[in-house]
């Protein structure tokens, strides 16, 4: 059977063809520093702390971040491939128009950022924080995000396909309209008037009716 699930349309990086190659360095990145329309691939970027940087009209690609804390950073028009984001904090982030494929975002922090035409996909998420997120327009597919923080994020039009989000958090997050059906949801946490209007499968209808004191008899 075709799986019919909405993707909603989310607008691509717009990001020049011809790109020129750049190169970090340890003293390259200061507080409130642009960089834009260039590569970086096959490095690390490491032990760097910033404010308030951005990232505009770049491709990361086998890039590992380790020790970085850029909050408030602004992604614009971005794709990150087989990078490794394990840790990062980007608090406060402002992320417009970006991809992550085949990343590696383990323990990520994105509390309280912003994500619009957002794309994740193939991303290992474990642990990763989006609490007080505003999402609008994202869409995670093929995830795996076991027990991931969405505690009081604010979706609009996010999907979610074919994600593992077993043990994840998502009290005070409202539901309505979210389709889980092809995903693994067992042990998430949440309220029950966050429920109202969620999209399930009959197993997993079967799961959540623990938490409005249902008794099933079969």
């Amino acid at each position: 059977m075709k799986d019919k699930k909405i993707e909603y349309k989310i607008l691509r990086p717009r990001i020049p063809k011809e790109l020129d190659e750049f190169y970090f360095s340890n003293d390259d990145i200061q507080n409130e520093d642009t960089f834009s329309m260039s590569v970086v691939s096959s490095c690390s970027i490491e032990n760097q702390i910033a404010q308030q940087i951005s990232f505009k009209q770049m491709i990361f690609r086998n890039v590992t971040f380790k020790e970085v804390s850029f909050e408030g950073i602004d992604l614009t028009d971005v794709i990150f491939e087989n990078c490794d984001l394990s840790n990062v904090d980007f608090r406060g982030a402002i992320i417009h128009r970006v991809e992550m494929k085949n990343c590696k975002i383990l323990g990520i922090d994105l509390s309280e950022a912003t994500l619009q035409n957002v794309v994740l996909e193939d991303c290992n998420g474990n642990y990763a924080f989006f609490r007080f997120t505003k999402c609008k327009q994202v869409n995670f597919k093929n995830c795996v995000l076991n027990d991931t923080d969405f505690q009081e994020a604010k979706f609009t039009k996010v999907g979610f396909n074919h994600c593992n989000l077993a043990q994840s958090q998502m009290s005070g997050t409202k539901l309505k309209g979210m389709d889980f059906s092809n995903c693994e949801i067992e042990g998430i946490g949440v309220r029950m008037e966050d429920l109202y209007g969620v999209i399930v499968s009959p197993m997993q209808a079967v799961s959540l009716s623990k938490l409005l004191g249902i008794i099933i008899k079969i």
